[in-house]
C-alpha cells in the first residue's frame, strides 16, 4: 500500500532545483521577498521584544540571525521569533488556505543561513515546503477553520519541516520522518485570531519544522505513516472526516501546485478575508468621492466563513482590527486606504472611525467547493440622500494570483515595510538580491545595512 508520508519524503529528497518550472521559481522568490519585507516591519511591533525577550535568548548555539537587527540566536529560536514577525501584522501573502511564507521563509533563512546553503537550495527548499502543504490541503474538502484549527499552524509545521529537510539533505526516509514528527507538533486555533497568540502560532510552526527536521536527522524516529493512518494528522484535523488519506501520490504525475494555485500578496496589513471587499469600498469610494458624512448604511457580502475569521465588531485597538470587516470599512472611507498607517490603536479609536462600525451589516454567502471563501465579495453604500451604490461582484483582489502585483507595486510595498529606517539605496540593495535570489550564495547575502 502507497504511503503519503513516505511518497511525499521521498518527493522532498528528490526534488532539484533544475526541476522547478521557472513560474514556480518565480513565484517562490517574490513570496521569499514579500515575507522579508513584512518580516522587517513586523519586527518593530512590540510582539516581538515580548518572544524574544521570553522565548530567543535561551539555550542553543546562535548559528542564526534575527532580521534586521542581525542579534544572532540559535536556529530554533530564529525562526520562531523572525516567524512571528512575518506574520504579526497580518501583511504576508496567502495561499492554500493560509500564509505559506510566513511559515516558510523564516524556517527556510534559519535553516538555510547555518547551513551554508546557496540562494537556489532555498528556492528548491521553499517549492517544496509549498507543495507538501499544497498536498495536504487539496486532500480536505472542508476548511479547517470550520473546525476551529489555524490552517497556517497546523499545516505549516509540515510543510516547514520537509523545506528544513531538504537544506539538511535528508534522504526520503528521513524527510518522512521529519514530517512525521511535526505532526506531532502542528498545533493552531482560530479563537486566538486578534491577539498576539496569532502570530506566535505561526512562529511555532517554523520552529517546529526547524527541530522536527533537526531530530530527525539525529535518529529519532516516528510513524511514517503519520500523516495519513487511521489516526493521524489528516484525520485528526478534517472538520468532517472527510480528508482522502488513502489516494495515491505519484510525484512523476503530479501537477505543480506552486504553478497552478501561486500566492496572493497583500495590499492590506489586514485579514484576507477582507481585501475583495475594501477593493469593492475603495472602488466605491473613488468613483462617487464618497465621504464618512454622506454614508448612512454599508452592507458587505461576504462568505460566512469569512464572517468567522472577522470575530471583532467593535474593535478598540489595531490588533483587534485586524480581524473587523466594520473596522475595513470605516478606514476606508475615512482614510481611503487601508494601510500601515490605519492599523494603530490612535486611527482605530478615532470617533470619525468608531461612528461608521454600526452602519455596517452584512449578507452571508456560502462558500463553494470546499472554499473557506465566497465566489465573490460586493459592497453597497447607502447614502443619507436614498442613492445605492453598488460595486458589483470582486472575484479577485488585487495582489491575487489572478491579479498580480506588478514589480514595481511589489517594491513599493517593500521599500513601506522597511520604512524611514533604511536609506533608498539599501532597500534597493536588498530587494534586488532578493529578486535574484537564485545567484546569490546564501542566506548570509541578505543581511541588512541601514
Amino acid at each position: 500500500m502507497s504511503s503519503l508520508t513516505q511518497d511525499l519524503g521521498c518527493f522532498v529528497a528528490d526534488l532539484s532545483f533544475d526541476r522547478i518550472p521557472s513560474a514556480g521559481c518565480d513565484i517562490a522568490r517574490i513570496g521569499i521577498a514579500d515575507c522579508f519585507g513584512v518580516l522587517v516591519a513586523g519586527a518593530r511591533d512590540p510582539a516581538i521584544a515580548l518572544i524574544d525577550r521570553e522565548m530567543g535568548e535561551g539555550g542553543g548555539a546562535p548559528f542564526a540571525s534575527l532580521i534586521p537587527s542581525g542579534a544572532r540566536r540559535s536556529v530554533e529560536a530564529a525562526a520562531l521569533v523572525n516567524g512571528v514577525a512575518a506574520h504579526v501584522l497580518d501583511y504576508d501573502d496567502v495561499g492554500l488556505d493560509g500564509h505559506p511564507s510566513a511559515v516558510l521563509v523564516p524556517a527556510i533563512l534559519a535553516q538555510g543561513e547555518t547551513s551554508g546553503t546557496s540562494g537556489a537550495e532555498m528556492l528548491t527548499a521553499y517549492v517544496a515546503g509549498y507543495e507538501v502543504w499544497a498536498e495536504l490541503a487539496a486532500r480536505e474538502p472542508t476548511p479547517l477553520h470550520r473546525k476551529g484549527w489555524h490552517p497556517t499552524s497546523v499545516r505549516g509545521a509540515v510543510a516547514a519541516a520537509a523545506a528544513c529537510a531538504k537544506l539538511r539533505g535528508l534522504d526520503g526516509k528521513g524527510a518522512a520522518t521529519a514530517m512525521a514528527v511535526a505532526a506531532s507538533m502542528a498545533a493552531g486555533v482560530v479563537a486566538n485570531f486578534g491577539t498576539m497568540t496569532k502570530s506566535f502560532q505561526v512562529g511555532r510552526a517554523a520552529q517546529a519544522g526547524v527541530i522536527a527536521a533537526r531530530l530527525a536527522q539525529a535518529g529519532l524516529t516516528a510513524s511514517l505513516d503519520a500523516l495519513e493512518h487511521p489516526l493521524g494528522l489528516l484525520v485528526a484535523l478534517s472538520p468532517e472526516g472527510k480528508a482522502e488519506r488513502e489516494r495515491p501520490f505519484v510525484a512523476a504525475e503530479k501537477e505543480w501546485h506552486i504553478v497552478a494555485q501561486g500566492l496572493n500578496i497583500k495590499r492590506y496589513p489586514i485579514c484576507y478575508a477582507t481585501h475583495r471587499s475594501i477593493d469593492a469600498a475603495l472602488g466605491l469610494v473613488e468613483r462617487h468621492d464618497l465621504s464618512p458624512d454622506r454614508v448612512a448604511r454599508i452592507r458587505v457580502s461576504t462568505g460566512s466563513t469569512q464572517l468567522a475569521m472577522l470575530r471583532n465588531n467593535k474593535p478598540e485597538n489595531g490588533l483587534e482590527a485586524k480581524f473587523s470587516m466594520q473596522f475595513a470599512m470605516a478606514a476606508a472611507l475615512v482614510a481611503r486606504r487601508v494601510g500601515l498607517s490605519e492599523l494603530t490603536d490612535e486611527f482605530v479609536r478615532r470617533s470619525d472611525v468608531q461612528a461608521l462600525f454600526p452602519r455596517v451589516s452584512f449578507a452571508a454567502i456560502e462558500g463553494i467547493d470546499g472554499s473557506a471563501f465566497a465566489l465573490a465579495d460586493g459592497v453597497q453604500i447607502t447614502t443619507h440622500d436614498g442613492a445605492t451604490l453598488d460595486s458589483g461582484p470582486v472575484k479577485y483582489a488585487k495582489g491575487s494570483h489572478q491579479r498580480p502585483l506588478s514589480r514595481d507595486e511589489l517594491w513599493a510595498k517593500f521599500a513601506d515595510c522597511l520604512g524611514a529606517q533604511f536609506a533608498d539605496a539599501a532597500k534597493s540593495r536588498a530587494f534586488e538580491k532578493l529578486m535574484m535570489l537564485d545567484r546569490l550564495n546564501g542566506a548570509g547575502d541578505l543581511a541588512l545595512n541601514a
